[in-house]
């Protein structure tokens, strides 16, 4: 044995908080104990494999604060300890543990408040000559105010030290933005609010890779399939990107290999980007596991996690992934990922699964605030097809047929026609409630008037509760409301009714269904992949 390594978990999971790193953690110890090291795993979950009796050689089932910690690593006075495996949680201990003296392994605490440390990180882009979106930071209403005229409505606010989003917006003009800091938060010099803009209409990516101090490998670009806006996990994603061109996607590519070398990563980053009229920003910048590693690891064959956590034990990434280097060198370089070389291109879909059945007055919208508790996956040679199999492995049967209610706020009707025209091609029937209805009328599409709530009856969540709305297609307008759009909502809960809040999810909701039925119309059926021959 060459020594001990402490592993910390994530502690106790709740809504903001994925289960995902549990399996991080689990391939963490799996890579210590491959290269020779005791694993050693701090944890406080029952629910999670980490605290399983047979994964480490040795667990503490203690909560992930300074305090406790110190006391494990002085008791077993280990070689270091893994911290990024487990969210942000133990992050935050990076830190504070380096100045009680123990050795952090992989990025150092330094590199890691480099990239959490807003103002610093503002510092690396502007050195590295990439885009972000206008920000500001204020410690007062007023200055929020100033801040956010300044920048320019709509703008995402938010408190500093979230965890999965929580009490994030999006604001759309000064009376939203009052009313967010009198109700949501408190606003003070030791807890300012961020401001950002709002970049609308944009197309959203995630990426998630590994960095040995020399060398960066990308283990894919995934693409939102909801605005940008919603939280990464609460959006489904696609691997390998399907709508931006290639020379975006390796601009993408380019751009996360240069800040993870600047910041000099030993082991996993996540970074998050958003394309606005042909132009690349960077969002943001995690120096650690990520949700998607799993999905991400099934996706490409490789496990991350345990690839990164041997880079933070010293191995070296040419050692590890010999043939992607040798194949790289040879230009074969995939778009959607450095680590896949397929002879067919594959798309893996991931999609979220949400607990609203258990909130009966929640309002099931998506947007900055991780609402999610769980995740699925899709995969087929067709995007269409791997969304639909994300669909019902989530729980959404996806109708062949029959009607599909729209009702959209303004600034989405220009962009719902072609999706009208399509589910009309598919035989569908619209639906629509005033302001929809007479734009999309005005614009030649075949569309049926349905009541709101207000107007009498039989309104639209009569059809809903007859069984005769099949698919709903429902954005919010921005403004706080328990209106109309809140009850089809819930009701599209209740009936069991599939439903979208965002005008790419319709679009996706569309390909899945045309690719579906064009499946059927052959006399084939959906073909199963297995993650073993992937």
């Amino acid at each position: 044995m060459k020594g001990k390594i402490v592993i910390l978990g994530s502690g106790p999971n709740r809504i903001g908080q994925g289960i995902e790193f549990d399996y991080a953690c689990v391939h963490a110890v799996f890579a210590a104990q491959e290269e020779g090291y005791e694993a050693i795993m701090v944890n406080c979950n029952p629910e999670t494999v980490s605290t399983d009796y047979d994964t480490a050689d040795r667990l503490y089932f203690e909560p992930i604060v300074l305090e406790h910690v110190l006391a494990i690593v002085n008791r077993e006075k280990p070689e270091g300890v893994i911290l990024q495996f487990g969210g942000q949680t133990p992050l935050k201990l990076a830190i504070p543990l380096q100045r009680e003296g123990v050795r952090i392994l992989g990025t150092s605490p330094e590199s890691i408040d480099r990239a959490e440390d807003r103002e610093l990180f503002r510092e690396l882009i502007i050195e590295l000559g990439l885009r972000q979106p206008e920000s500001g930071t204020a410690r007062s209403k007023d200055e929020a105010v100033r801040v956010a005229s300044e920048i320019g409505y709509p703008v995402l606010v938010r408190p500093s030290y979230v965890l999965g989003g929580r009490a994030m917006k999006i604001v759309y003009g000064e009376e939203d933005l009052i009313q967010y800091l009198e109700e949501a938060v408190s606003v003070s010099y030791e807890r300012p609010i961020l401001i950002d803009k709002y970049l609308k209409d944009s197309v959203e990516l995630d990426v998630d890779a590994v960095a040995d101090g020399e060398d960066v490998l990308i283990g894919a670009v995934m693409e939102h399939i909801e605005e940008a806006g919603v939280h990464s996990g609460d959006s489904a994603a696609s691997i390998p990107p399907y709508t931006l061109d290639d020379e975006v996607v390796e601009e993408v590519k380019r751009q996360a290999k240069a800040i993870a070398k600047s910041l000099d990563v030993r082991g996993l980053i996540n970074l998050q980007f958003a394309v606005s009229e042909g132009e690349v920003y960077i969002l943001e910048v995690n120096p650690r596991a990520s949700r998607t590693v799993p999905f991400v690891s099934k996706s490409v064959g490789y496990p991350l996690a345990k690839i990164a956590a041997k880079v933070a034990l010293g191995r070296k990434l040419r050692e590890l992934v010999p043939e992607v280097f040798e194949r790289l060198e040879k230009g074969d370089n995939h778009l959607a990922s450095d680590f896949v070389g397929r002879d067919r291109k594959l798309y893996s879909i991931k999609e979220v699964v949400f607990p609203w059945n258990r909130f009966p007055e929640v309002d099931p919208l998506l947007g900055p605030e991780m609402k999610s508790t769980g995740e699925v996956m899709g995969v087929d040679e067709d995007f269409g097809l791997a969304f639909y199999k994300a669909q019902l492995a989530a729980g959404n049967r996806l109708p062949e047929g029959g009607n599909v209610f729209i009702s959209v706020a303004d600034r989405d009707k220009e962009k719902v026609v072609d999706l009208a025209k399509g589910f009309l091609e598919l035989g569908f029937k619209i639906y629509a409630t005033t302001g929809t209805y007479r734009f999309l009328k005005n614009m030649g599409i075949e569309v049926e008037h349905v009541l709101k709530l207000s107007e009498g009856r039989p309104h639209v969540v009569d059809l809903m509760t007859n069984g005769q709305i099949h698919l709903v297609i429902n954005t919010p307008s921005g403004r706080r409301e328990v209106s109309d759009a809140y009850f089809i909502r819930r009701a599209a809960i209740q009936y069991g009714i599939p439903y979208t809040t965002t005008v790419r999810g319709g679009y996706a909701i569309l390909s899945a269904i045309r690719s579906y039925k064009g499946l059927k119309d052959r006399g084939e059926r959906l073909r199963i992949y297995f993650l073993q021959e992937l």
